[in-house]
């Protein structure tokens, strides 16, 4: 870039280099922060704040709790002077709170500023000149000595004038546009201004060393403070004081290294507000000091209304990315960052991290700041993953979904937040999950379901409802869902495998209801299904209505079968165990060839084969749910010999029923393992 030919480097290292602030880690001990939004902040603006403005701002710092306020220059105008005076009229200053005023050390600006503040509990009068080699040089055309000297005369003033004057006054002294001075000149120049103070320990002097314009690294300026603070006379009756801008984006770690070389106070803004880049942040410094485990001493737990009333006060907006505060601060849409702070923030409020804060990519609760989980953390669009997509449902309305289901779940989500352009608020999302996994009744409903124990498990009498007609028919199974979905594959003929079925409580109290999911497996695709009631039988069953719902309608299936048929396929359901061809011609009065015919055309495979169907699926769900022998599963289902049972269910599932058992324990054990991560 031609451009950088212009620059080089203006500023000056200490004469002596030391560097005991970089053996710390970090800041144990929090500074006395003085906000200067009143000032700094407020002539930054692009209409400065009213009167009235100003002090609901002072009441908002007194809350956060702020001990020292610089309020203005109240000899540069008739407004800074009257605000200055409201305050202490209208008894807004605690008797714990210091207000600060800025000064040139001109006489009657000297008296002007003193007459401001008369009756204040306590005051800090700031005096400064510039000291730069470039003001020296280019503005004031005066040597050091003479910098020096006007510094003196300033200091010598203040102090008479204060001596004439009722208060309890504390003095300040910055050597203006520091950055370009030499570091050991300005310690010179604070040392003579000290000698004239004759600062004790119980009357302080502030030293305040500002990065009027940023144009070292943050190291170099650790460096100068580290040599400011060993070189200070008085050292123990000095408050030493930093004021970083953020010209080069450094005002944050000016503010901490300069702590760490050892500055005893920070003078900076809320949101880092100020002349050109901005003062120092100290929502961003103090809670930098939180996230180390230290109470700054400035109270930002309802960052979200100081934020608010900021912006309203001034003019100014928060930017979406600025730390902690910002609207996105505590946001991710990309899959992989959402899946670790979901799982991180499930973590650590069922109480597993041991009551540390470890969350994956956050810093910092968000609750501890006032923020919700379910509206700053994980927000929805088109890169979202399948844990934020999983965490918003559960965090916003108490939805768990299995983890199966979570995957399609954000696919569906994502797809449709890149087709609108546009990020998907938790509404959004709910209603978008009710739609397509709740309320799916396209092609039928269950409307009714009656229920009673029978010898081998439930008996189901279930009316289904398809285009304006109503049919009942009986199935059982072995339970109340298991029965159901028995009764829905001999409606439509189809076979398919309920492979995922979970529950849980979305709510407490007596209107508490339950949440269910139902996923069923057919040619190899998932179908899934919610349901929400406060009866969980209801629940399930409407979970597996929307499940059944969709493959019926990918599988193109728009008709029952013939009603003769599935009574035929009922009498089978219900009689597996010792049903014969005969037996079942003679029920519906048919001959035995025609029905065995009948069966084959309308199911695809014999009546031998049907039985035998039959008989496997409730040995799985023995296996599956019981602790029989696998001797008396075969006796239950049918066959007298152990043998014959385990060679039909292998050849039927490629595992006997002995491992069949073991491979369920294995993947239950998994899956619970799951859900307690």
């Amino acid at each position: 870039m031609n451009a950088a030919k212009k620059y080089g480097r203006a500023y000056f290292m200490p004469p002596e280099v030391t560097y005991d602030w970089v053996k710390k880690d970090m800041i144990s001990t929090p500074p006395i922060w003085c906000s200067v939004d009143l000032r700094d902040g407020n002539q930054a603006l692009i209409e400065p704040m009213s009167l009235e403005e100003k002090l609901e701002f002072f009441k908002m710092l007194v809350e956060i709790g702020f001990k020292e306020i610089e309020v203005g220059f109240p000899a540069a105008s008739d407004t800074e002077y009257q605000f200055v005076r409201a305050l202490i009229e209208r008894n807004m200053i605690p008797e714990d709170v210091t207000i600060q005023v800025l000064t040139q050390a001109r006489d009657h600006i000297i008296r002007k500023t003193f007459e401001a503040i008369k009756g204040a509990p306590a005051a800090v009068v700031h005096l400064y000149n510039s000291t730069s080699v470039a003001q020296r040089e280019q503005v004031f055309r005066k040597s050091k000595e003479e910098i020096k000297q006007l510094a003196v005369d300033g200091a010598r003033l203040l102090r008479e004038i204060a001596e004439e004057t009722e208060g309890n006054f504390t003095f300040e002294y910055s050597p203006e546009s520091f950055p370009g001075t030499e570091v050991d000149y300005a310690v010179d120049v604070c040392n003579a201004v000290l000698d004239v103070w004759q600062p004790d320990k119980e009357h302080k002097a502030i030293i305040n060393i500002p990065t009027t314009v940023q144009i070292a690294m943050p190291h170099v300026f650790a460096c100068q403070v580290e040599y400011i603070h060993k070189h200070l006379k008085y050292r123990d009756a000095v408050v030493l004081s930093v004021h970083p801008h953020n010209d080069r984006g450094c005002g944050i770690s000016d503010a901490e290294f300069g702590v760490l070389a050892g500055a005893d106070r920070v003078e900076g803004t809320l949101f880092g507000n100020g002349e050109r880049t901005g003062n120092v942040d100290i929502v961003t410094l103090a809670m930098n000091m939180v996230c180390h485990g230290v109470d700054p001493g400035l109270d930002f737990s309802h960052i979200n209304r100081i934020r608010e009333t900021y912006e309203l006060l001034t003019g100014m907006r928060v930017y979406e990315r600025a730390p902690y505060a910002g609207d996105l601060v505590f946001t991710a849409f990309s899959g992989s960052h959402q899946d670790a702070i979901s799982k991180g923030m499930a973590w650590w409020k069922e109480g597993k991290s041991g009551g540390r804060w470890d969350v994956p990519y956050l810093p910092i609760d968000p609750q501890d700041l006032g923020r919700e989980y379910e509206s700053d953390v994980i927000r929805i669009n088109s890169q979202s993953g399948k844990g934020g997509i999983a965490f918003v449902l559960k965090q916003n309305f108490g939805m768990a979904l299995p983890d199966r289901m979570k995957e399609e779940v954000s696919y569906l989500m994502k797809g449709i937040s890149d087709q609108r352009h546009k990020e998907l608020a938790p509404e959004d999302i709910y209603r978008i999950f009710e739609d397509h996994y709740i309320n799916q009744r396209e092609s039928f409903d269950i409307p009714e379901c009656h229920f009673k124990q029978v010898e081998n498990g439930i008996e189901a009498k279930v009316s289904i409802e398809q285009n304006k007609a109503r049919r009942e028919l009986t199935a059982s199974g072995n339970g109340r869902l298991d029965a159901v979905s028995n009764a829905l594959k001999l409606y439509f003929g189809i076979s398919y495998e309920l492979s995922v079925y979970e529950e849980h409580a979305v709510s407490r109290g007596s209107s508490s209801k339950a949440a269910a999911y139902v996923g069923i497996m057919c040619n190899g695709k998932m179908y899934w299904g919610a349901g929400v009631d406060e009866d969980i039988i209801k629940s399930s069953v409407a979970a597996l209505v929307s499940a059944g719902n969709k493959l019926v309608c990918n599988e193109n299936i728009t008709e029952s079968q013939d009603e003769r048929m599935v009574d035929i396929m009922c009498y089978i359901q219900n009689h597996y165990k010792d049903v014969t061809l005969e037996e079942l011609a003679e029920n519906f009065h048919l001959s035995a060839p025609y029905l065995s015919k009948y069966i084959k055309e309308h199911t695809g495979i014999t009546f031998q084969e049907t039985v035998k169907k039959a008989r496997m699926k409730k040995a799985r769900a023995m296996l599956k749910e019981s602790n029989q022998t696998v001797e008396s599963i075969a006796a239950a289902v049918g066959y007298e010999t152990v043998e014959h049972f385990n060679r039909l269910f292998k050849k039927a599932y490629g595992v006997t029923p002995v491992q069949f058992r073991r491979n369920t324990a294995a993947e239950n054990r998994i899956a619970a393992g799951r859900q307690q991560e």
